[in-house]
């Protein structure tokens, strides 16, 4: 006996051609939501990743200007030129005394420093005061074992730098003899020449720990990522795995440039920065984040750059739990569909179209539309399940927007204080300078210096001091408008910027205010604690024309009021 086919009639075929549609048209809106978000969280991350890298830079940027605050401050102490050029031994000696005791100050504070060195431009470079660190404490190198260190280049090439230049050799590990507890670790030299008028006396070198440095600026990160940093060849001084550390110590080249290609290009050219997903070593792909940043030439022309990765999987953690959502979503839309289909009915054809434009609004970032979600059947089950999906989504973009505003204030604001720092004191004075240019009305700038704050530090601890430091903010804001700025440009640092104000009285009236409440004492582990503050005072556009100028005049008028007695403020123009 032969059977026959079965054959669908015309609403069969419709039927099942409507089901396909339906079924279709689901998996094809899964699939786009699905992708839709993991590029939302790769972006997401890449942002992330660039602003936290962009916050290291400049931590690391803040870190070696210290470092060469500290060194030039060493350099300029008289006591170290007169240890230099004193004829008599017993002068020179008491001169080496006092540099030595300078020197064990600074390490004792300063437990990122190795070494600080005081080295004769004579005698082939002799050392002439040693201070090195030696586990928990200090060894005083003397006689005949300290050194000759002229064939080593940060002695001859910071010998021959011109005035105001500062010495910074590139990373490298330590294999000086003698070294104590920078030998064979990842050290960094600063240095800055001494000069009598012309002739160059000898020069203060800071060996720095770079180690310690790194472990700083790494301490905060998640464990899944990955942090990196490379000299301008690209060589690693910094990667996951210590075995490409400082390979070029070893006669090898492990650079960033053979893990990320995409870095050759920012190898190359000017400061800048990239985001790239790319292949890490193994079978794990990784989100990176790298910026090149450039010293200027007082610093000769220095270069390094910073990175972040994160594994792609660990990015895309979240976008697990949307996929199951959205595989649900698919199952639940087919079988709907193909209910659709059987039942050809307006009111279920309806539901399904709106809930398509819903999706297709969504995944394309407009405002959402109501869905059915009040519907008892299955296609408000559907609805619902899309809106919490879109409810889920839209969680994850708001925490990760979340985290990339405190990001951003991270960037823009002092962390101790909460006051704006320099960068967004600097583009706030930028934005008053070009109103004033463009109405005529004038400004002047407070540049306010603590008094006697190191010795706070010094007697009290760095706690006491960021105490004291939080209590100045607190007090200066309060003595200001609203549309003024009060800043912290670092250390015990304060700037003012007061907009649309030039009359003396009133500036002066201010200044006073400040002076006033800078005197008042301050209750620190138990005992009240006097401060004090020195003022200079600049006015645009009579104490300059651009900002570099008008904050060098404050800052000059404040270090007269501070050499005139401290406590008291001094125009730049006139006195007080």
């Amino acid at each position: 006996m032969k059977l026959s086919p079965i054959r669908l009639g015309l609403g069969g075929r419709f039927t099942l051609l409507l089901a396909l549609i339906g079924m279709l048209a689901s998996g094809l809106t899964g699939y786009y939501a699905f992708s839709t978000s993991r590029s939302l969280l790769v972006t997401a991350a890449e942002q992330r990743l660039l602003t936290a890298t962009h916050v290291l830079v400049r931590q690391l940027v803040v870190t070696l200007e210290g470092v060469v605050r500290d060194v030039r401050l060493l350099a300029g102490h008289p006591l170290a030129a007169e240890a230099l050029a004193a004829a008599v031994a017993e002068e020179r000696g008491r001169a080496e005394a006092g540099v030595d005791a300078l020197f064990a100050g600074m390490l004792a504070t300063r437990p990122e420093y190795f070494q600080i060195r005081l080295i004769s431009a004579a005698d082939h470079g002799q050392e002439r005061v040693r201070i090195d660190r030696e586990g928990d404490g200090m060894v005083r190198v003397a006689g005949d074992e300290r050194q000759e260190k002229g064939h080593y280049p940060y002695v001859y090439e910071t010998l021959r730098q011109p005035a105001g230049r500062i010495y910074i050799s590139p990373p490298a590990i330590n294999h000086e003899e003698g070294a104590h507890a920078g030998l064979g670790k990842p050290t960094m030299q600063v240095a800055v020449p001494i000069r009598d008028g012309n002739r160059v006396l000898g020069l203060v070198v800071i060996s720095v720990d770079m180690n310690r440095i790194f472990q700083q600026l790494s301490a905060e990160l998640p464990d899944k990522i990955a942090f990196m940093l490379t000299n301008r060849h690209g060589d690693f001084l910094v990667h996951p795995d210590p075995a490409k550390t400082f390979a070029f110590d070893r006669g090898q080249r492990v650079q960033v440039q053979s893990e990320f290609p995409a870095t050759v290009d920012l190898l190359s050219g000017a400061a800048g920065d990239l985001v790239t997903v790319t292949d890490m070593p193994g079978p794990e792909r990784a989100v990176a984040a790298f910026v090149k940043y450039h010293f200027g030439a007082e610093y000769d022309h220095r270069s390094f750059i910073l990175g972040l990765s994160q594994p792609l999987a660990d990015v895309l953690a979240d976008s697990d739990t949307v996929g199951t959502a959205t595989a649900r979503i698919v199952v639940a839309f087919s079988l709907v569909s193909i209910l659709l289909a059987i039942l050809l009915a307006r009111a279920v054809i309806r539901p399904l179209n709106q809930m398509l434009r819903s999706v297709e609004r969504f995944s394309s970032g407009k405002a959402r539309t109501p869905l059915p979600v009040q519907r008892h059947d299955e296609i408000g089950v559907l609805a619902r399940s899309v809106d919490s999906l879109q409810k889920q989504i839209d969680g994850q973009m708001a925490v990760l927007q979340e985290k990339q505003r405190e990001l951003d204030h991270l960037a823009s604001h002092d962390s101790l204080t909460g006051l704006p720092n320099r960068r967004l004191f600097l583009d706030r004075l930028a934005q008053a300078l070009a109103r004033s240019r463009r109405t005529g009305e004038p400004l002047a700038l407070l540049f306010i210096d603590l008094d006697h704050f190191k010795e706070i530090n010094d007697r009290l601890g760095h706690g006491a001091g960021d105490v004291v430091l939080r209590a100045v903010a607190e007090r200066l804001v309060a003595e200001v408008r609203e549309i003024d700025t009060v800043a912290r440009l670092g250390g015990d640092e304060f700037i003012i910027l007061l907009d649309a104000t030039e009359d003396r009285a009133v500036i002066t009236k201010i200044a006073t205010a400040v002076l006033a409440v800078l005197a008042d004492p301050v209750a620190l582990a138990g005992e009240s604690v006097a401060i004090g503050g020195s003022i200079g005072i600049s006015c645009y556009p009579h104490d300059g024309a651009n900002a570099t100028e008008i904050i060098a005049a404050a800052d000059k008028a404040m270090y007269r009021a501070k050499h005139e007695g401290r406590n008291s403020f001094r125009f730049a123009s006139g006195e007080a």
